[in-house]
């Protein structure tokens, strides 16, 4: 059976357009600004406080990873102020490393930061699976996947973006389904986590060409109509027939970015019975219609 979590991860396509090794000494302090990207960092050894997008700050640790899928502002600082007559927005360019505050003092917080670029045109899918922080302590695994996704990045070898492809699908799965990912916020995870949903959105996955219907699904689910509804609409955060329709148009999207097959066939393979019902499912979803939609993504880098 088609596992949806992986199925999707790998339709993000994504790159590393952004990283580096950082270092803090003594008091000091970074203010960031970002663009929305999705970001991440994992902290090596030492501990610092990070706050993203204006919200309160976090006490991260060795090991700590820590994931926002939109990234707009953010300070990180030392764990503790102190007047020790640095200047805490100091900069230093130490080998491969970058120094802030005290360029001669010994580190008290070492980090990797990357800032994540996804290669489908349907940000929806990321943040159907991401939640708004995604905070995963003290994981030693996932910290040596970013020491090799550094390594990688840095190096010139054959090769290079198809590995780096790979590592990154690798750390985006491995933290989704880690026990601290948090199913707090409904969402394809609480979905996938739900015992009854769970293999009802995998047959939505494995079969999205077919005719479903709600009843279907929710005897699938060994539920009664009602109660799948409602349970379906709760742990994922949309209708079944909802999300449905927005898996079928993400694939839709897909199949267009890559010029894999014409109108017609792209309708079949989603499940609509002619290019014209397609056509007009799709530009109701999208706003455009699916021929301008594939020719307008070829001039578009995401």
């Amino acid at each position: 059976m088609i596992d949806p979590l992986a199925e999707i991860v790998s339709m993000l396509q994504p790159s590393l357009p952004f990283s580096k090794a950082a270092s803090g000494s003594g008091y000091w302090r970074v203010d960031g600004a970002g663009d929305g990207s999705p970001f991440f960092a994992v902290i090596l050894e030492g501990s610092t406080r990070l706050s993203i997008n204006d919200q309160p700050d976090i006490r991260l640790e060795a090991d700590d990873f820590v994931l926002i899928p939109a990234a707009y502002t953010f300070t990180m600082s030392s764990d503790e102020e102190a007047d020790d007559g640095e200047d805490p927005l100091r900069v230093t360019k130490i080998g491969d490393e970058t120094r802030h505050g005290d360029p001669s003092g010994q580190p008290n917080m070492r980090v990797l930061i990357g800032r994540l670029a996804f290669e489908t045109p349907d940000t929806t899918l990321v943040f159907a699976l991401l939640p708004c922080l995604l905070l995963i302590r003290g994981q030693a695994r996932l910290t040596n996947l970013v020491r090799m996704i550094r390594e990688e990045a840095k190096s010139d070898r054959a090769a290079k973006d198809i590995v780096l492809e790979r590592l990154l699908q690798l750390l985006l799965i491995e933290a989704l389904r880690s026990d601290a990912a948090g199913l707090e916020a409904p969402g394809l995870l609480r979905g996938l986590a739900d015992r009854q949903l769970g293999p009802v959105i995998r047959l939505l996955h494995e079969a999205p060409s077919k005719a479903w219907t709600v009843d279907e699904l929710a005897s699938a689910a060994t539920l009664s109509r009602s109660v799948f509804f409602d349970r379906f609409q709760k742990q994922t955060g949309m209708a079944p027939m909802e999300y449905l329709l927005s898996w079928r148009m993400a694939l839709a999207k897909d199949m267009l970015r890559r010029r894999d097959g014409g109108i017609k066939e792209i309708a079949r393979r989603v499940g609509y019975g002619s290019a014209s019902a397609f056509s007009v499912a799709f530009s109701k979803f999208t706003g455009s219609p699916p021929s301008q939609y594939g020719r307008a993504d070829q001039t578009t880098s995401v």
